[in-house]
């Protein structure tokens, strides 16, 4: 049983599609309600899937989403926090306060209300929690100040988690991808840009995580295109 938060399209969209591919139970989240409609009819031909709505901005919703979870399922075997918004172009100076709340408040709090609420579910057998970083929580950018916050704030928080319940039979690792070729932070999928690492290629860093034996943790995961354009 997994939840996948974000996965109306892209990398989340990849993500649950696999892990529904390779048998498990899904239940994903997004805010809009026809495109969570269109992404369960479309992912319910690879196996079970729900939907739920859910901003994981709010607590009380990201509570309800697990929830659910437990009245669907009866448990919870896989978390992976991907839903995530990126504002990208404006300096410190040109973005607005709510503009920076907004992008902590998904891609770090929702980590936290997530992580908060699954942890009671996950420690009666154990599981694995994924959080989707990126490489930008490692390498700042002008533009990005917000976005480089909220992910150097997630790789700090996953490193904690990690230490907190690895006796509790819970395995936390984040992903940081490179550039992948989504509809993420307003750009759009095209072939000029195939050099890009594509949703697939995360979500089969997902499932070989999930694959490692049990005395292994790839606590962190680094992904980038092969073969970038030259500059």
């Amino acid at each position: 049983m997994a939840v996948v938060t974000g996965a109306t399209k892209g990398i989340g969209y990849a993500i649950a599609e696999t892990l529904l591919q390779n048998g498990a139970k899904v239940l994903i989240c997004g805010r809009d309600k026809s495109d969570l409609r269109a992404a369960v009819e479309t992912l319910s031909v690879h196996g079970r899937v729900e939907g739920e709505i859910c901003d994981v901005r709010s607590e009380d919703q990201v509570r309800k989403l697990f929830d659910q979870c437990e009245r669907l399922f009866g448990g919870l075997d896989i978390l992976v926090n991907n839903a995530g918004i990126g504002i990208m172009g404006k300096t410190v100076g040109e973005m607005t306060g709510d503009e920076f709340r907004q992008t902590l408040e998904t891609n770090l709090f929702g980590v936290f209300y997530a992580c908060h609420h699954a942890l009671p579910i996950l420690k009666k057998s154990g599981g694995y929690i994924i959080n989707i970083s990126s490489l930008a929580g490692q390498n700042a950018h002008p533009g990005m100040a917000a976005y480089n916050a909220s992910k150097f704030g997630l790789n700090g928080f996953s490193e904690a988690l990690m230490q907190e319940v690895r006796q509790d039979n819970i395995k936390v690792s984040y992903i940081c991808p490179g550039s992948v070729n989504t509809e993420f932070g307003g750009d759009s999928p095209n072939t000029e840009k195939s050099w890009q690492l594509k949703p697939d290629d995360i979500a089969q860093v997902v499932i070989n995580l999930l694959k490692m034996d049990e005395r292994a943790l790839p606590s962190k995961v680094e992904i980038r295109p092969s073969k970038p354009p030259k500059k």
